[in-house]
């Protein structure tokens, strides 16, 4: 495994950004290769300390000679946001200088061709970050991009092109849910990593084989070592069944039994008032329409203090708020609907 530094030049003279890059180099050229990175909002770690718990695996295969396909890994995706605080609070989820999230604004080229991408001169240093990301990620056949909730299942988004050949990977990572999506007018790294085959033939495509998703792990702070073992193992069983590494000892991953729907089918129930939110459910609890999700303190102790907020539909909660403190109009929770939301978000991640 070999270990390279990328620096990233900042916006004024003096400043720059540098985050480590692992690579592995594969047996067989013919095998399927794989990009991995963690915390492109910089809080994130949930998939920081599952590549921690991944990487002796794959150093143990790599002794024994099983790495088949190329491996890159970045652990690290973003030191800009990674050294962002504000009065003491971390803030790595937008660009403070641009107020743009770091997961959006990706260049989505019209071909798998590093040549596309933007002249790195022009721009920000986080254009220069996003840039620089995708070129890393370009060509690779499984692009995992790590994420976290607030509090929440694990799940992951993917494109309807990849579905459902892509349910035996939600099957190895034993994944609750997957949401899945058709168009990018935001510019997602997930946008930005399976864009540019939509258009291509079916041997540069490979849609049937192609592995491109945003996999949400749970909430902000289910940063723990023993989820960390269990989501690597997850990684490590999907590179083995797509073929990236060998492993005979591994037993075939059953069905995908979770909940696969379309993004339209997403309610995230905007708070009516400000005010102190008392949960009635959590994430995988299964509801039916009407049911009481949430109260909304707003004026305590006063006789009308109260608003309670009820379901539109059936369905399954997949995540909530990690705080309990919420202003007018922002979302307390997505309902993964049975059905088609009547306030359906457009765009590719609706956060």
């Amino acid at each position: 495994m070999q270990k390279s530094i990328e620096r990233i030049a900042g916006d004024s003279d003096g400043v720059s950004y540098e985050f480590p890059v692992f690579r592995l180099t594969g047996a067989d050229k013919a095998a399927p290769s794989a990009y991995l990175q963690a915390a492109l909002h910089a809080g994130e770690l949930p998939g920081v300390v599952a590549i921690d718990a991944l990487i002796p695996m794959l150093s143990k295969a790599e002794a024994e000679g099983r790495i088949k396909g190329n491996i890159t890994i970045v652990p690290w995706a973003n030191p800009i946001g990674r050294a962002q605080y504000h009065f003491g609070e971390h803030q790595g989820r937008f660009h403070l200088g641009t107020r743009t999230n770091f997961n959006r604004g990706f260049p989505l080229l019209a071909a798998p061709d590093a040549r596309l991408l933007p002249d790195a001169n022009f721009g920000g240093a986080d254009q220069r970050l996003k840039s620089r990301l995708v070129q890393l990620s370009l060509g690779h056949d499984v692009v995992l991009d790590l994420h976290c909730d607030d509090e929440g299942l694990a799940y992951l988004y993917v494109h309807t092109s990849l579905w459902p050949a892509m349910a035996d990977c939600a099957a190895a990572m034993g994944v609750d849910a997957v949401v899945l999506w058709s168009e990018d007018t935001d510019g997602t790294f997930e946008g930005a990593s399976i864009m540019p085959y939509q258009n291509a033939s079916a041997d540069v495509a490979k849609l049937d084989r192609r592995v491109a998703t945003t996999v949400e792990y749970r909430g902000i702070l289910d940063v723990d070592g023993a989820l960390a073992s269990a989501d690597a193992a997850g990684l490590y069983r999907l590179l083995a069944m797509r073929g990236v590494i060998s492993d005979t000892t591994l037993p075939a991953p059953g069905p995908f039994t979770g909940v696969a729907a379309p993004l339209e089918n997403i309610d995230m129930m905007p708070a009516p008032r400000a005010g102190a939110v008392l949960y009635d459910v959590k994430p995988g609890d299964r509801v039916a329409k009407g049911a009481r999700l949430a109260t909304i303190v707003h004026a305590p102790g006063e006789a009308d203090g109260r608003t309670e907020v009820f379901a539109p539909q059936d369905g399954i909660i997949l995540t909530r708020r990690s705080r309990r403190i919420i202003r007018a109009g922002e979302d307390l929770l997505k309902l993964v609907g049975d059905r088609k939301s009547g306030d359906a978000r457009s765009g590719t991640l609706e956060d």
